[in-house]
């Protein structure tokens, strides 16, 4: 390999720290994260469990007081805009930034201390990766598979199948989806407990995303973990059971995804003749329910235990054309996010 395919090599494999004499707290977050050791200990706790999480840069606090608990087995989404935390968190999870308060536990382990053994049980996936331009795809996974020293070949060529990936070209002709491509592919072969995905679908295609939601849920279905942080918020809704939204370095919003969706607010919409929505209006005013209208359509958004009774006033107006949806996880992110829209 050529001085300049080893310093390549060398910055992709920062962050995956499979061998034992790469330092923990490196500076740069590309890379995948590789292989189970054996004999390592399978705590049955939480696999991502995090406290009072802060992590200041000069005087300003990227997070604090942070909490995030991912269970064993789930996808959690992991959301907020840019600027949030999102990124901070994930390189303390990875053991790239030190804490500068709080307890943070991944697989049982201390990150700030055990990075190089944290991160052999873990597949990273970053939004924009780096990869040996001068290796063909299927040399830089034949390289990827050899940093972590245990190959599910069977796995990784389904994989490949699957992502449409041409693995004969050489990675620099490769588009920034064929790249995200590699990536995945290596990160979801490796038997690893737990994969932390940020941005993975960027550069993807819709049919690519929807490839890669169903591998994430046969993950999920075979017992490993996934952290999933994203801004699409249409394929966290897919894919995730549970969910945090955080906002300047907190949590706002926590926990399983159908439950928060049934206690936020309910959108309920119907479209009829003006003197019906006209009728319509004068009785939910009357029961306090505020509605907006535009034209030919009347909305109006209520708590669950209200749904009830606006329905039945629209009854009485024998309305048939009418809306009724909980919440959507862009509701949740929204509600929250109002100012910045």
């Amino acid at each position: 390999m050529s001085t300049r395919e080893t310093t390549e090599t060398t910055e992709i494999t920062k962050t995956a720290k499979t061998v034992d004499d790469v330092e923990a707290g490196a500076d740069d977050d590309v890379g995948i994260v590789g292989a189970r050791t054996p004999g390592v200990p399978r705590p049955d706790d939480a696999p991502i469990r995090v406290r009072g999480l802060v992590k200041r840069f000069g005087p300003s606090a990227a997070l604090d007081g942070l909490d995030l608990e991912v269970a064993p087995g789930c996808v959690h989404g992991f959301l907020g805009p840019n600027g949030a935390g999102k990124s901070t968190t994930i390189r303390i999870l990875l053991g790239l930034y030190r804490p500068d308060d709080g307890h943070v536990r991944v697989l049982g382990r201390d990150p700030a201390r055990e990075a190089p053994a944290i991160n052999r049980e873990i597949s990273y996936v970053p939004g924009d990766v780096a990869l040996w331009p001068n290796l063909t795809g299927g040399q830089t996974l034949d390289a990827l598979a050899g940093l972590r020293g245990v190959r599910e070949k069977a796995r990784e060529d389904e994989l490949i199948e699957r992502f449409d990936l041409d693995t004969s070209k050489r990675i620099r002709t490769y588009s920034k989806g064929n790249r995200q491509k590699v990536a995945l592919v290596a990160a979801l072969a490796a038997p690893t407990r737990l994969l932390i995905l940020d941005e993975p679908t960027s550069g993807l295609d819709p049919l690519m995303e929807r490839v890669f939601s169903e591998e994430v849920a046969r993950a999920a279905d075979a017992g490993r973990t996934i952290l999933l942080s994203s801004h699409i918020l249409a394929e966290v809704q897919r894919v995730c059971s549970a969910v945090t939204i955080i906002k300047n370095g907190r949590v706002v919003e926590n926990g399983d995804l159908e439950t928060l969706r049934r206690l936020s607010r309910t959108r309920i919409e119907v479209r009829a003749h003006a003197d019906q929505l006209d009728a319509l209006v004068r009785a939910l005013t009357d029961a306090g329910v505020g509605a907006r209208r535009n034209r030919g359509r009347l909305e109006v958004q209520v708590a669950a235990d209200r749904v009830p009774r606006v329905l039945a006033a629209v009854a009485e107006q024998r309305v048939t054309d009418v809306t009724c949806e909980a919440a959507s996880l862009e509701d949740l992110f929204l509600r929250h996010y109002e100012d910045v829209r």
